[in-house]
C-alpha cells in the first residue's frame, strides 16, 4: 500500500511535467531535445525512487546481530593467559557435557551421563540484548538447544552472582505476567499455578542447573549492527527469581534460539517468517582476531542464496527444540563410510530412519555412534600418512604430530540428504597441544551432533516454513 501510494504521486508530478513540456513545445520547436532529456530524467528519478521504496520494503524485517563467542576477547569469559590451544581443549570438554544434557532431554535416563572434568554453561556464544521499558541490557547465552529464553529477576529468592543489574520487572513498563490458562502457559510443559493467576516455569539443565520463575511478556530490544534497534513487543520469557547450578556470573541468563513453540524464532515468527542464519568464525580465529566477531541474522537479512548454496531437508520431530538433519554418510577421498548405529532408539533415529543428527551451534566436537565413528577412524588412519600420537588425557582417539598445526589429510566430506558438504581440514583436524593435531569428531552413545567447528566458516540458514537447511562456505571473518 505505502509503495503504491508513492509510486502515485510521482507518477502524478511525472504528468504535470509533461503538461508544461507540451505547451513549451508548442512555443519552440527546438523544445524537442529539451523534452526528450527531461523525460529520460523524470522517468529515471521515478524508477529509482520506486527501486528505494521496494529495498526498504523488503528489508524492514530483517535484522544482524553480533553473535559472541565465549572465548572472544569481546566476550566477558575471555581469560588472555589461555593459550588457543587450551580453549579448543576445554571447549572440547565442554562438548561432552552438553551430549550428556541433550542425551537427559532426549533420549536415555539420568544415570547414563558422559563425565567431564569441566562443567558446561549450555552454549558457546553469547549475545546481547535489552528488555523492558526503560531497557535494561542483558548479556545471555545464544542457545539453539533451548528453548525458554530467561533472565534473572529481582526480587532474588536464590541467584547466582551476576556482575551486571538484575532486571526488575517492578520498574519496566511494558511487564506483565502470563495467565495460568494462557496458551504461553499450557505448551510450556514444565509449568504450574501456586500463587494466583500466574504461571511459573521451571527448566531443568544436564548439569543440575535449574532456573524458576514467572512467565512473563515484555518488550525486547535487539542491537542491530547497522545501528538501528529494534524492538519487538510481548515476547514471553522466563523471569527467574530461583536459579542454581554452573551458571557464571558473566550472564545472567539464557535465549532460546530452539526450534519449540516457547523459543525466540518461533514467537518472531510473524517479523523474521520463519528465517535466522549465522556465520561462526572458527574458535583459534575467533581468540586472536580482537574485532571480529561471529553474526546471527533474522528475517530478510538471514536469506542464503547464491551459487555455492546446498541445502538438506530439516527433518521434524520430538523433541522440537533440536534441529534435525539427515547424514547419510561421510567419505575420506574416494571412500565413502555409511551412517550406522544399531544403538540409537526409534526416538533418536526416526521411526523413518531420518533425522539421525543434531545441528547445534553450542557444542563444539563433532559427536557420532560409536560403530560409525569406528569405521570413520579406521578409514581414516588407511588414508593419512602421518605419526600417530597418543592423547595423555585419553580425550581423542586420533591424533598426529603436526609441525604447523595442520597435517596431509584427504578430502572429508559430510553426506548430508540432498547436500554434500566439504569439511574445512583446519578444523576438522585441530591442534589441541603445540605440535600435535587431534580429529575433532569422537564418538558417544546414542547421541549424534553435528557441531559448531564443522559449522565454522559456513553461512548457514535456517527456513523453518520451508524447512531447508543451507550452507555457503564464506569466510565469516570478513561476512
Amino acid at each position: 500500500m505505502v509503495l503504491t501510494q508513492a509510486f502515485l504521486h510521482h507518477f502524478s508530478s511525472f504528468l504535470n511535467i509533461i503538461s508544461t513540456l507540451i505547451l513549451v513545445m508548442k512555443m519552440n520547436t527546438k523544445a524537442i531535445t529539451l523534452f526528450s532529456t527531461l523525460v529520460f530524467l523524470a522517468f529515471f528519478h521515478l524508477s529509482l525512487v520506486s527501486c528505494r521504496k521496494i529495498i526498504s520494503h523488503r528489508g524492514e524485517n530483517g535484522f544482524t546481530l553480533d553473535l559472541i563467542h565465549r572465548d572472544s576477547p569481546l566476550s566477558p569469559f575471555y581469560n588472555p593467559s589461555n593459550t588457543p590451544s587450551k580453549r579448543l581443549r576445554n571447549a572440547f570438554h565442554r562438548s561432552f557435557s552438553r551430549a550428556s544434557f541433550f542425551k537427559k532431554s532426549s533420549f536415555a535416563s539420568a544415570n547414563d551421563t558422559i563425565q567431564s572434568d569441566i562443567e558446561p554453561i549450555p552454549g558457546e556464544y553469547l549475545m546481547k540484548i535489552s528488555i523492558g521499558t526503560p531497557p535494561v541490557k542483558i548479556v545471555a547465552i545464544a542457545d539453539t538447544g533451548s528453548d525458554l529464553t530467561w533472565t534473572q529477576c529481582m526480587p532474588c529468592a536464590n541467584c547466582f552472582q551476576q556482575t551486571t543489574p538484575i532486571f526488575d520487572s517492578k520498574q519496566s513498563s511494558t511487564y506483565k505476567t502470563v495467565g495460568c490458562n494462557a496458551e504461553e502457559c499450557t505448551s510450556l510443559g514444565t509449568s504450574s499455578c501456586v500463587r494466583g493467576n500466574i504461571c511459573e516455569y521451571q527448566m531443568s539443565y544436564g548439569d543440575q542447573s535449574q532456573t524458576i520463575g514467572d512467565l512473563a511478556f515484555d518488550k525486547f530490544t535487539f542491537p542491530s549492527t547497522s545501528g538501528n534497534n529494534v524492538s519487538i513487543p510481548n515476547v514471553v520469557f522466563g523471569c527467574g527469581h530461583d536459579n542454581s547450578g554452573t551458571f557464571n556470573n558473566y550472564t545472567s541468563g539464557i535465549i532460546g534460539l530452539g526450534g519449540g513453540e516457547v523459543s525466540i524464532i518461533n514467537q518472531l515468527d510473524k517479523q523474521i517468517k520463519g528465517k535466522f542464519s549465522y556465520c561462526l568464525i572458527p574458535i583459534p580465529l575467533q581468540s586472536s582476531i580482537s574485532n571480529a566477531t561471529s553474526h546471527i541474522n533474522f528475517g530478510d537479512s538471514a536469506t542464503v542464496s547464491g551459487p555455492n548454496v546446498i541445502s538438506t531437508p530439516l527433518i521434524k520431530k520430538e523433541p522440537s527444540t533440536f534441529y534435525y538433519l539427515n547424514l547419510k554418510g561421510i567419505s575420506v577421498g574416494d571412500k565413502i563410510v555409511d551412517f550406522k548405529s544399531p544403538n540409537i532408539t526409534s526416538s533418536a533415529a526416526g521411526d523413518d530412519g531420518l533425522g539421525n543428527i543434531i545441528i547445534d551451534s553450542g557444542t563444539t566436537l563433532t559427536l557420532l555412534p560409536s560403530e560409525f565413528y569406528s569405521s570413520l577412524e579406521s578409514t581414516l588412519v588407511d588414508s593419512i600418512n602421518a605419526t600417530r600420537w597418543d592423547d595423555p588425557s585419553g580425550t581423542f582417539g586420533l591424533c598426529y604430530e603436526s609441525e604447523n598445526g595442520t597435517i596431509d589429510a584427504p578430502k572429508i566430506v559430510a553426506h548430508f540428504t540432498d547436500a554434500d558438504l566439504e569439511l574445512s581440514p583446519s578444523t576438522t583436524f585441530a591442534e589441541v597441544e603445540e605440535g600435535f593435531v587431534c580429529l575433532t569428531i569422537v564418538p558417544v552413545e546414542e547421541v549424534a551432533i553435528f557441531g559448531n567447528l564443522a559449522q565454522a566458516n559456513f553461512l548457514i540458514g535456517y527456513d523453518l516454513v520451508a524447512n531447508r537447511v543451507s550452507f555457503q562456505p564464506t569466510d565469516c571473518t570478513k561476512y
